[in-house]
């Protein structure tokens, strides 16, 4: 089932609304002028009432009343006059067929359900075509008193309900025209009110990855749909810069892998280009080991920080101690770092909660990086230390200054500071990513400066003591 288009649902709406107004309205005025006719109808009955009860509390023969009776009916053709006593004896009567059938029951001598001094009843009714509003009451009679007579007076109460019925028809047809007047110029005020959200969804369909730079223009656009805009627009410039990142990450992942796949076919055909010694077949090999190694690390490491990506790093509440694990780190590089000759310091003492592992590896590729940019004759030195809630992990290094718009980008995946070491350096520009990804994965953040001639490395992890509270 297709489903109605926006513009189609509002318009119904618009005419429904309006629709229901109308009918509200319509019926209010019809109770208006109906509550309007039938006070008029009062009124003159009331006026005609009180002249016969007049005529009844001063004539003294029923001969005299009759005639004033009659004087008072001519000029009135719609009018309704019955006039019996108490006792049944019937004074008047004019078009008293057209009174309602159970007014008076035959024989009897007042209305059903009527006592004496009743106040006035007033009835409205039909008789075939003719609609009548009346009144039956009890009055005096005699100059003397001491007896009474009931009276039904009615008026043809015709022209009000056909007006009614006019008016009525009227209203229903208005009603009727209204709402669709109402549905045409709805629809036409959607259209015009959606033209801006026509504009934006064509705009829309024009994009593609090609065209991620693109924005949608937001001159002109109502507040209601600003907000559409913008947050759209936000999410294209996260996809730009996802799809940026994406995009060099393939390049610098292609380029990574192509120098360890070139080594190892150039050494290959080297192999195969002529018949050789064991001793260097097994060099070719070790060689080619070495290739494979690296890019197994390689590998590993993507797969790593494809994990942080994704948030599927769950680090442990395991209490570690910091220095501890400086302490095992620089046993293990103290042979590589006494061939270059850098000395390994270590101050200070801090626990923090995590996965000891992770801990380590990230503390492992600070060290490495740092030992690997200092020269010989200069000291690496790791500080530990507390601030406010945070544990701080410092890793300092002497060394040239790092331009500003290059430390920005020190933690990016692949990035180098020195093109230089570019392929020729041990690591393969995925340490630094991963540092990051295990603080982030800790709840800590990782940064870097550089001046004065000295570049550091900071990690700022939460203190133990807070986590342990936090988690009793």
């Amino acid at each position: 089932m297709r489903t109605p288009s926006l513009t189609v649902r509002l318009s119904l709406l618009f005419a429904l609304s309006t629709t229901a107004l109308l009918v509200g309205l319509g019926w209010t005025l019809e109770r208006a002028v109906a509550a309007h006719f039938r006070a008029l109808d009062r009124e003159d009955l009331s006026g005609k009432l009180a002249l016969v009860q007049r005529l009844l509390g001063t004539t003294e023969t029923r001969s005299a009343l009759k005639k004033r009776l009659e004087d008072i009916v001519i000029g009135h053709p719609d009018m309704v006059l019955w006039v019996r006593t108490a006792e049944g004896e019937l004074i008047f009567e004019r078009r008293a067929g057209l009174l309602p059938s159970n007014t008076f029951e035959p024989g009897e001598a007042a209305p059903p359900s009527r006592a004496a001094g009743d106040p006035p009843r007033w009835l409205q009714w039909r008789r075939g075509p003719y609609g009548f509003r009346g009144v039956l009451v009890e009055l005096p009679l005699g100059p003397r008193g001491g007896e009474s007579a009931w009276v039904a007076m009615g008026i043809d109460i015709g022209h009000h309900q056909r007006f009614m019925a006019s008016l009525r028809h009227v209203l229903g047809l208005s009603v009727a025209l209204t709402a669709v007047a109402a549905a045409g110029l709805g629809w036409g005020a959607v259209r015009m009110g959606l033209r801006p959200l026509r504009r934006v969804t064509s705009h829309v369909a024009t994009l593609d990855a090609s065209r991620l730079d693109a924005r949608l223009p937001e001159a002109g656009v109502p507040v209601e749909i600003k907000v559409l805009v913008d947050d759209f627009n936000n999410m294209l410039a996260r996809l730009e810069e996802s799809f940026r990142r994406l995009s060099d990450f393939s390049a610098d992942v292609a380029h990574e892998l192509r120098t360890p796949l070139s080594n190892l076919t150039l050494q290959t055909q080297v192999a195969l280009g002529a018949v050789r010694e064991p001793e260097q077949y097994r060099e070719i090999l070790y060689s080619s080991l070495e290739e494979y190694e690296r890019l197994a690390r390689m590998i590993n490491d993507m797969l790593f920080l494809a994990q942080a990506d994704h948030g599927l790093l769950r680090p442990g509440t395991t209490v570690v101690d910091l220095a501890d694990e400086a302490r095992a780190l620089f046993e293990y590089f103290e042979a590589w770092a006494e061939e270059r000759g850098v000395g390994l310091e270590l101050a200070g003492e801090a626990q923090t909660c995590g996965d000891p592992s992770m801990l380590r590896r990230a503390l492992s590729n600070l060290l490495t990086n740092a030992i690997r940019h200092t020269e010989a004759g200069r000291s690496v030195r790791i500080e530990l230390g507390h601030e406010r809630d945070a544990v701080c992990v410092r890793v300092e290094n002497p060394g040239p200054d790092i331009p500003p718009e290059q430390l920005s980008r020190l933690f990016d995946r692949f990035y180098r500071a020195d093109p230089a070491r570019t392929r020729h350096s041990e690591g393969g520009g995925l340490g630094l990513a991963i540092v990051r990804s295990i603080a982030q994965a800790h709840g800590g953040t990782a940064r870097a400066s550089s001046q004065g001639g000295l570049t550091r490395f900071e990690l700022r992890l939460g203190r133990a003591d807070r986590e342990t509270s936090a988690g009793t």
